[in-house]
C-alpha cells in the first residue's frame, strides 16, 4: 500500500466522521425542536439540509475516485464499500431530521393536545443508537454494533405504541386529525433514524468480520 493511498483512506475516514458529527447535531436539534415545539429551531434544520447533501455527494465522489485509481482489495475494499453505504444512511438520517422539523413547524402552530405517549424515550433511544453506531465504526467494535442492532426492535415497539395511542386519540378528538397525524409522523421519522443507525452498525460488522448482515441474522 502506498503512502498516498494510506493518506487518501485517512481523509475518507475523517470525512465520514465529520459528516457523522454533523448529522448527530441535526438529530439533537430536531429532538430539541420536538420538546420545545420550537419552529425557529426547526427552520434552521430545514435551511441547513443542503450542507449534508453536498457533503454526502463529495464523500461519495472521493470514494469512487479511490476505487477507480487504486483498485483496493480485501479490507481496504470493504472499508470503502462500507463508507459509501454509511454515507448514504447518514444523509438519509439528515433527511429524517428535516422531516421531523417540518412536522414541528406544523405542530407548533396548533393548540397543544396532550396524548398518552412520551416521545422523549423514543427520541433518546434513536439518538443513542446513532451515536453508538458511529462509535462502533470509530473503534471497529463489533460488540457495540451488535448491541445497536438489538435495540431496533425496542424502537419498532415504541412506534406501534404511538400508533395505538394516536388511533385512540383520533377517535376521541376527530376534529384534531391533522394535528395527531403529524404527531404520529414524528414517531415514524424517529423510527427511521433508528433503522438507519442499525444499517450503519451492520456495515461495521461487515467491515470488521467480512460478513454481510441482513434480515436479523446478527442474533
Amino acid at each position: 500500500m502506498t503512502i498516498h493511498f494510506q493518506r487518501e483512506l485517512k481523509k475518507i475516514k475523517k470525512m465520514i466522521l465529520s459528516l457523522g458529527a454533523m448529522v448527530e447535531e441535526r438529530v439533537r436539534m430536531a429532538i430539541k425542536a420536538i420538546e420545545l415545539r420550537d419552529a425557529n429551531l426547526a427552520e434552521k434544520i430545514i435551511k441547513s439540509d443542503y450542507e449534508i447533501d453536498e457533503f454526502e455527494v463529495e464523500l461519495e465522489e472521493e470514494c469512487l475516485k479511490i476505487l477507480a485509481l487504486h483498485q483496493p482489495v480485501a479490507v481496504d475494499l470493504r472499508f470503502l464499500i462500507a463508507v459509501i453505504k454509511i454515507n448514504n444512511d447518514l444523509e438519509r438520517i439528515g433527511d429524517e431530521a428535516v422531516n421531523i422539523a417540518e412536522r414541528v413547524c406544523i405542530i407548533s402552530k396548533r393548540k397543544r393536545l396532550d396524548i398518552a405517549f412520551d416521545y422523549s424515550l423514543m427520541a433518546e433511544k434513536s439518538e443513542f443508537m446513532l451515536k453508538n453506531s458511529l462509535d462502533a465504526f470509530v473503534n471497529m467494535d463489533v460488540d457495540i454494533a451488535l448491541h445497536v442492532c438489538t435495540l431496533d426492535d425496542d424502537v419498532d415497539n415504541m412506534l406501534n405504541e404511538a400508533y395505538d395511542v394516536v388511533k385512540h386519540a383520533i377517535g376521541e378528538h376527530p376534529n384534531r386529525v391533522s394535528y395527531l397525524i403529524n404527531l404520529l409522523l414524528v414517531s415514524r421519522h424517529l423510527e427511521r433514524i433508528a433503522d438507519h443507525a442499525t444499517n450503519i452498525a451492520k456495515e461495521v460488522i461487515y467491515l470488521v468480520e467480512g460478513e454481510i448482515v441482513r434480515h436479523g441474522n446478527y442474533l
